[in-house]
Protein backbone atom coordinates (compact mmCIF):
# COMPACT_ATOMS: atom_id res chain seq x y z
CA UNK A 1 0.00 0.00 0.00
CA UNK A 2 1.16 3.76 -1.01
CA UNK A 3 0.40 6.50 0.81
CA UNK A 4 -0.10 9.43 -0.46
CA UNK A 5 1.10 12.95 0.74
CA UNK A 6 -1.39 16.20 -0.14
CA UNK A 7 -0.68 19.59 0.69
CA UNK A 8 -3.42 22.28 0.35
CA UNK A 9 -2.36 25.43 -0.67
CA UNK A 10 -3.85 27.95 1.72
CA UNK A 11 -3.24 31.85 1.99
CA UNK A 12 -3.61 31.83 5.52
CA UNK A 13 -0.22 31.98 7.27
CA UNK A 14 -1.16 29.62 10.10
CA UNK A 15 0.46 26.14 10.35
CA UNK A 16 -1.43 23.02 11.35
CA UNK A 17 -1.62 22.77 13.80
CA UNK A 18 -1.42 26.05 14.40
CA UNK A 19 -4.83 28.07 14.73
CA UNK A 20 -5.53 31.94 15.00
CA UNK A 21 -5.24 33.16 18.47
CA UNK A 22 -8.74 34.26 19.59
CA UNK A 23 -8.72 38.15 19.62
CA UNK A 24 -10.27 40.20 22.38
CA UNK A 25 -13.54 42.05 22.59
CA UNK A 26 -13.13 46.10 21.49
CA UNK A 27 -13.12 47.96 24.26
CA UNK A 28 -16.43 49.67 22.87
CA UNK A 29 -19.41 47.36 22.40
CA UNK A 30 -21.97 47.40 20.06
CA UNK A 31 -24.52 47.62 23.21
CA UNK A 32 -22.84 50.84 24.50
CA UNK A 33 -22.53 52.49 20.95
CA UNK A 34 -26.27 52.05 20.81
CA UNK A 35 -27.07 53.24 24.53
CA UNK A 36 -24.31 56.09 24.20
CA UNK A 37 -25.49 57.92 20.37
CA UNK A 38 -22.70 60.71 20.72
CA UNK A 39 -19.99 57.28 20.30
CA UNK A 40 -19.47 57.18 16.29
CA UNK A 41 -19.88 53.44 15.30
CA UNK A 42 -16.34 53.48 14.02
CA UNK A 43 -14.66 54.53 17.20
CA UNK A 44 -14.37 50.91 18.33
CA UNK A 45 -12.12 50.42 15.37
CA UNK A 46 -10.01 52.76 15.57
CA UNK A 47 -9.69 52.17 19.43
CA UNK A 48 -8.49 48.15 18.22
CA UNK A 49 -4.54 48.69 16.66
CA UNK A 50 -3.92 47.51 13.55
CA UNK A 51 -2.03 44.13 13.92
CA UNK A 52 1.32 44.44 12.53
CA UNK A 53 2.26 40.94 14.00
CA UNK A 54 0.56 37.78 13.24
CA UNK A 55 -0.54 35.72 16.48
CA UNK A 56 -1.46 32.41 16.75
CA UNK A 57 -1.92 30.07 19.56
CA UNK A 58 0.32 26.45 19.28
CA UNK A 59 -2.54 24.70 19.78
CA UNK A 60 -6.14 24.36 20.47
CA UNK A 61 -6.15 23.81 23.92
CA UNK A 62 -3.76 26.81 23.89
CA UNK A 63 -6.15 28.87 22.86
CA UNK A 64 -8.31 27.65 25.47
CA UNK A 65 -6.31 28.76 27.64
CA UNK A 66 -6.04 32.29 26.43
CA UNK A 67 -9.99 32.30 26.23
CA UNK A 68 -10.42 31.51 29.75
CA UNK A 69 -7.41 34.03 30.50
CA UNK A 70 -9.85 36.79 28.52
CA UNK A 71 -12.43 36.24 31.01
CA UNK A 72 -10.75 36.24 34.32
CA UNK A 73 -8.72 39.87 33.31
CA UNK A 74 -10.05 40.83 29.92
CA UNK A 75 -8.36 44.83 30.17
CA UNK A 76 -5.13 43.24 31.23
CA UNK A 77 -5.37 39.93 28.60
CA UNK A 78 -6.95 42.91 25.82
CA UNK A 79 -3.95 45.09 26.80
CA UNK A 80 -1.86 41.56 26.08
CA UNK A 81 -2.69 41.38 22.69
CA UNK A 82 -2.50 44.64 22.02
CA UNK A 83 1.61 44.27 22.92
CA UNK A 84 1.99 41.20 20.94
CA UNK A 85 0.45 42.76 18.21
CA UNK A 86 2.51 45.75 18.07
CA UNK A 87 5.94 45.80 19.51
CA UNK A 88 6.35 41.89 20.88
CA UNK A 89 9.67 42.20 21.75
CA UNK A 90 10.01 45.27 23.31
CA UNK A 91 10.78 44.76 27.25
CA UNK A 92 8.82 46.11 30.35
CA UNK A 93 10.56 45.63 33.29
CA UNK A 94 8.48 43.46 35.52
CA UNK A 95 5.78 42.74 32.85
CA UNK A 96 7.68 41.94 29.62
CA UNK A 97 11.32 40.37 28.65
CA UNK A 98 12.71 37.17 27.04
CA UNK A 99 13.34 33.97 29.22
CA UNK A 100 16.90 33.23 30.05
CA UNK A 101 18.72 29.82 29.07
CA UNK A 102 19.64 27.75 26.31
CA UNK A 103 16.12 25.81 26.97
CA UNK A 104 14.26 29.06 26.23
CA UNK A 105 16.34 30.75 23.21
CA UNK A 106 13.56 32.97 21.66
CA UNK A 107 10.96 32.75 24.00
CA UNK A 108 9.47 35.41 26.17
CA UNK A 109 7.16 35.68 29.11
CA UNK A 110 4.40 38.01 29.56
CA UNK A 111 2.80 39.21 32.78
CA UNK A 112 -0.99 39.48 32.27
CA UNK A 113 -1.79 39.82 36.30
CA UNK A 114 0.10 38.90 39.21
CA UNK A 115 -1.00 35.56 39.18
CA UNK A 116 -1.27 34.87 35.58
CA UNK A 117 1.24 34.72 32.10
CA UNK A 118 2.00 34.14 28.53
CA UNK A 119 4.49 32.46 27.16
CA UNK A 120 5.21 33.21 23.14
CA UNK A 121 8.06 32.78 20.46
CA UNK A 122 8.43 36.05 17.94
CA UNK A 123 9.72 35.38 14.67
CA UNK A 124 11.12 38.94 13.57
CA UNK A 125 10.72 37.58 9.87
CA UNK A 126 7.52 36.91 9.50
CA UNK A 127 6.12 39.34 12.34
CA UNK A 128 4.70 36.39 13.75
CA UNK A 129 4.03 35.65 17.25
CA UNK A 130 3.11 31.99 18.58
CA UNK A 131 1.55 31.70 21.83
CA UNK A 132 2.74 28.65 23.60
CA UNK A 133 1.20 29.32 27.27
CA UNK A 134 -1.61 30.98 28.38
CA UNK A 135 -2.76 30.10 32.31
CA UNK A 136 -1.97 30.61 35.66
CA UNK A 137 2.00 31.29 36.01
CA UNK A 138 3.29 27.56 36.33
CA UNK A 139 6.09 26.90 39.14
CA UNK A 140 8.34 26.15 35.92
CA UNK A 141 8.45 28.11 32.55
CA UNK A 142 7.41 25.97 30.26
CA UNK A 143 10.08 24.80 27.20
CA UNK A 144 8.77 26.22 23.49
CA UNK A 145 8.93 22.99 21.30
Amino acid sequence: MTSTCVTLATSSPVEPPEEPFSKPPTEISTEEIEENPDVEPNQAEIATPAPQWLVVARNRRVNRDWELLLSRAPENARRCYKDLCTAPMTRKPGRVFPLKGKRYKGAWEYEVTKGDRVFYVPDARQLKVVVYYAGEHPKNAPVPE
